[in-house]
């Protein structure tokens, strides 16, 4: 790959290209994570609701429209454990060219079959992304098949920057812009179209700290490679920013900050709540870094665009990821039970909690230990309130039930 810089004009290009493909997502301005952030407004740029549930698309669609008919002939062929995975695969059926995606085996069975539905060829090989990736390299070498890469391409930049074309038509007053870094194609693409417009616009990459490659690689001007990798978001879980990505970020990025997961999986759950949209982690990594007061970002009085760069999430992992979520909001308590009279003894749970404004969200016989005493029977509830203080109040309330003890509680 080479380490060329993209320019605007390549993101106007890109949008001709691909305009009567994707759609022109809209932003969304929310006064709660305004007020939230200390912002004078919060602008949700939601690639959620893009075809295929992400941003990818937009670059893929954009390279591979620019392909040779003797390339198109012979095929494409990428790797990808995800998003971009759906992307090449939609394009392929928009252009009529065969496509294959080269899929890890930890690759989700549902993402594999939306993949499939796209009309792609889909091939398991790998215990892990990297060595789906060099078999995706390997065999293109042998058959001819054009590579398309995830991230690390001039096109796939350009494309993603059609993004920051839309930001600036929608929300003409933006002062910073917070984007999630995987490989860096993204921000590098949206950065040089804001950088292009107005240099006094704050371009602030957004990693998780379990991925957190980007900082010391600008920091240090040299790329940083991680050993590994740890986050429940798996969609920018890269290791390391590559050749074209890191050189196009290192002009455009003002800065990096990173995020726990936790706090990730209480974006997912305000998301959902606040703003009424189904976000997957990687996508809410931004907001979770706009309300965060760990990521020491000083937002007060400025207009923040925050790019929720996909959705692709099964609802099994939505919830689980928005119960995380209401824990980390102190807004959840999981408390163990002591009950004498069982099953009769329940009804008055059920009544105190409902009485005290709260949500049963779970509520079962435990398994007996051995710091239960025989004569109670243990039970498990799970509560949602309004926040920590509503919470306590509840189980002072339960505490309070004749035949009832509060054993263990999940809130300090």
């Amino acid at each position: 790959m080479s380490s060329r810089l993209v320019t605007r004009e390549e993101c106007e290009d890109a949008r001709e290209r691909i305009e009567d493909v994707v759609h022109r997502t809209p932003l969304d301005t929310s006064q709660t994570f305004a007020e939230m952030s200390g912002a004078a407004s919060v602008g949700l740029k939601l690639e959620n609701v893009q075809r295929t549930g992400s941003f990818k698309i937009r670059g893929a669609y954009n390279t591979m429209a620019q392909l040779s008919d003797e390339e198109r002939e012979v095929g494409v062929i990428s790797s990808s454990a995800g998003n971009h995975a759906q992307g090449v695969a939609l394009a392929g059926q928009l252009l009529d060219i065969e496509t294959t995606i080269v899929v890890p085996e930890v690759t989700p069975a549902a993402k594999i079959e939306a993949t499939r539905g796209y009309g792609a060829e889909v091939v398991v090989e790998g215990d892990i992304y990297e060595r789906s990736y060099e078999y995706a390299v390997e065999r293109a070498e042998e058959t001819g098949e054009t590579f398309v890469h995830p991230f690390d391409d001039e096109a796939i930049i350009a494309g993603q920057g059609t993004i920051g074309l839309e930001l600036l038509e929608q929300y003409p007053e933006i002062d910073t812009v917070l984007v999630a870094i995987g490989g860096g194609g993204l921000i590098s693409g949206i950065g040089t179209v804001l950088e292009a417009h107005d240099p006094d616009i704050r371009v602030v990459g957004v990693q998780p700290e379990g991925a957190s490659h980007a900082k010391p690689s600008l920091e240090g001007d040299a790329i940083h490679e991680l050993e590994d990798v740890d986050t429940v978001a798996e969609g920018i879980a890269d290791t390391r920013l590559l050749e074209t990505t890191f050189a196009n970020a290192r002009e455009v990025v003002d800065d990096v900050v990173s995020v726990s997961d936790r706090e990730i999986a209480a974006a997912v759950t305000l998301l959902a709540e606040r703003a009424k949209t189904v976000v997957e982690s990687a996508g809410a990594a931004p907001l979770a870094a706009a309300i965060s007061e760990g990521a020491d970002l000083d937002l007060e009085d400025e207009h923040v665009g925050v790019v929720i760069s996909g959705g692709n999430v099964n609802l099994t992992e939505h919830a689980e990821l928005s119960r995380t979520g209401l824990h980390e909001l102190e807004r959840y308590v999981e408390a163990r039970l002591a009950v004498a009279g069982w099953p009769t003894t329940v009804g008055s749970v059920v009544e105190t909690v409902e009485s005290e404004g709260a949500e049963l969200d779970v509520l079962e016989r435990a398994r007996r230990g051995s710091v239960d005493e025989p004569n109670r029977v243990p039970v498990t509830v799970g509560l949602e309130g309004s926040g920590k203080e509503h919470l306590k109040g509840v189980l002072e309330s339960l505490s309070d039930l004749e035949g009832v003890s509060v054993v263990e509680r999940s809130l300090e």
